[in-house]
């Protein structure tokens, strides 16, 4: 009878020890789980759309974004003012690099794709536009603003439009409205009966699709190169200070090398893509003032 006491005894205890224990490793991670979620951050949508912190509930609220499209905008106004400004026969080092861009923009793609007799007159606008998306894509990269200029919507549009509007002038003024719209709705050379259906088709792929292609192709890029950088550098300072220990070292140790390889990567895309909108910018232009 005394046995079976001990014994229950000692199961009770052996039970209340292992409860105890399973109530403390459950305590223990909940709350390394709570430390994890405070150190990782799931990048989403809401990264595009940051809280406005001035003039809020006006016309004129500014947020983040906003102001990394001002800080864009004054940098390339200075170094161009300066370029202006201070322009010599010889040119030192800054004026070499603002010269060798806009000899790129002019040679490279105005010449390329223009005409070397036709491309200076549209040269303002190409180079702008070349410029323009440069900038605003390389915000992405530059520590303290940390997101494209151009991974909303707005900015993106805005230079498609002026792309749209810029080959629908040059068209006019190289053929005539009439010729223009005739050339770009009725291709020569076709049965008249097949313009019933090529009308409506060109119209939508010229006065449409083309200011939609330009504008997607730059978003979407922009979007992609921003989340990945953010889940890179995130997801490094949580297995840095989240998990901790050896493998959390060595997974850390691996995203940030990951991160930094996409950084010099999204430069690439930065570039290729201010270089692919103001060459299809020419592209359309030089389709607008040729007469087939």
């Amino acid at each position: 009878m005394n046995k079976c006491l001990e014994e229950r005894s000692r199961a009770s205890s052996t039970q209340r020890t292992e409860d105890g224990l399973l109530v403390s490793l459950a305590a223990t991670s909940g709350t390394t789980l709570a430390a994890g979620d405070d150190l990782w951050h799931v990048p989403g949508l809401e990264e595009f759309f940051p809280e406005p912190f001035l003039f809020e509930g006006t016309p004129f609220e500014m947020n983040r974004l906003i102001l990394v499209r001002l800080v864009a905008v004054v940098i390339l106004a200075l170094i161009f003012g300066l370029y202006a400004r201070r322009a010599k026969l010889v040119p030192g080092r800054a004026q070499a690099t603002v010269e060798f861009g806009l000899d790129f923009v002019r040679k490279q793609i105005g010449h390329e794709i223009i005409g070397e007799d036709k491309a200076d007159r549209y040269m303002p606008m190409l180079a702008t536009i070349f410029f323009g998306v440069l900038f605003m894509n390389l915000t992405g990269v530059i520590p303290g603003l940390q997101i494209a200029a151009t991974s909303v919507i707005g900015m993106p549009l805005v230079y498609a439009v002026v792309a749209y509007l810029g080959f629908i002038v040059a068209g006019i003024r190289a053929q005539g409205a009439g010729h223009f719209f005739k050339n770009q709705l009725m291709p020569p050379g076709m049965p008249k009966i097949l313009y019933i259906l090529m009308i409506p088709i060109e119209f939508l792929s010229t006065f449409i699709i083309r200011p939609l292609t330009l504008t997607i192709r730059l978003l979407a890029n922009m979007v992609a190169g921003h989340m990945i950088l953010v889940l890179c550098f995130v997801g490094t300072n949580f297995l840095y200070l989240g998990m901790g220990g050896a493998s959390g070292i060595a997974l850390g140790s691996l995203t940030l090398i990951a991160g930094m390889v996409f950084v010099a990567f999204e430069v690439f895309i930065a570039s290729l893509q201010a270089y692919i909108f103001a060459l299809l910018s020419a592209v359309y232009i030089s389709l607008s003032i040729e007469e087939h």
